[in-house]
């Protein structure tokens, strides 16, 4: 079965401000499983975007596999953050832009 993009939201939590270092090393170990699993399509941070803390596209087979991968995220595990999953369609030259 085809893999499926899902866009996770990070979002500040009320403590995000006291993370130490060890659980952005957390934060960064569990993004890098995602990546040798074959989960992680891209990763970044917003700036300037108040409340909201990053984005992370993940590839996986259905929601409840995507939801369970966000369940795992060490931010959302310690609560520095909360997260937003919606479904993710790509429009491009290939499907005609969804036309």
């Amino acid at each position: 079965m085809e893999k499926n993009l899902f866009v996770m939201f990070i979002e500040r939590g009320k403590t995000y401000n006291r993370m130490t270092k060890v659980i952005v090393e957390r934060h960064v170990e569990h993004l890098r499983k995602l990546d040798d699993d074959g989960n992680l399509e891209k990763c970044g941070v917003f700036t300037g975007y108040p409340g909201v803390a990053g984005m992370v596209i993940l590839r996986a087979e259905t929601y409840e596999e995507a939801e369970t991968l966000c369940k795992r995220e060490p931010l959302v595990i310690e609560g520095y953050a909360t997260y937003k999953l919606y479904k993710f369609q790509s429009a491009d030259r290939d499907n005609n832009y969804l036309l």
